[in-house]
């Protein structure tokens, strides 16, 4: 494993950590110390591994030659019921974590376009800024449990909030089906590039 995929791990994993943080803390800031309580408020990466996702997928990803390396963390504990006005703060609960990655992607492509670096150091922005566009397209996906359907929930009537809330138990396996039906190619990485053109331009 070379110096440069280490980093572009390291990159990774401290952006999806930054992820579950931004969870954690505003719904900290809305009233619920859970995430806090359960140490989960930290930059230590180890409370926020996750097998598959932290540990496997990305070594799977790695030793396969995949030209791409993606995961995430465990999910930071909410309780919903703590939150001031539970419906309204959940929706910046799950806001907050792909607004984190587009301001870590936008950074990053600050960085890149104000000192211009070459070599190594320019594929690190670069890479830093793509994976975290990814993460927040990803991410924002209307599919329970992902981020997006936290807004969704949100902004619909409560029955109907209630009925959409139950294809969390299918979520993730609704995800898995339509990356490996090539979904990913249409729901995603059009959102991701029209991002990147806007920061890159």
């Amino acid at each position: 494993m070379s110096l440069f995929t280490l980093l572009e791990l390291s990159i990774l994993v401290f952006s999806i950590i930054l992820h579950e943080i931004a969870h954690g803390g505003v719904a900290f800031l809305f009233g619920d110390p859970t995430a806090r309580n359960a140490g989960r408020l930290t930059l230590n990466p180890v409370p926020h591994i996750d097998l598959m996702g932290s540990i496997l997928l990305p070594l799977v990803l790695l030793f396969s030659g995949a030209h791409f390396l993606i995961g995430w963390a465990k999910p930071v504990p909410i309780n919903v019921a703590r939150l001031g006005n539970p419906r309204r703060d959940f929706m910046f609960v799950g806001a907050a974590g792909p607004a984190t990655n587009l301001a870590l992607a936008f950074l990053a492509a600050a960085a890149w376009k104000i000192f211009q670096p070459e070599g190594d150091a320019g594929r690190l922005l670069i890479y830093a800024s793509v994976i975290n566009v990814v993460l927040a397209a990803f991410n924002l996906m209307p599919i329970p449990p992902l981020d997006g359907s936290r807004i969704v929930m949100g902004l619909l009537p409560r029955r109907l909030a209630y009925e959409y809330g139950k294809l969390e138990r299918y979520g993730m396996v609704i995800v898995l089906v339509l990356v490996v039906a090539g979904g990913f190619r249409y729901a995603v990485a059009p959102v991701a590039e029209l991002l990147l053109r806007i920061m890159f331009a």
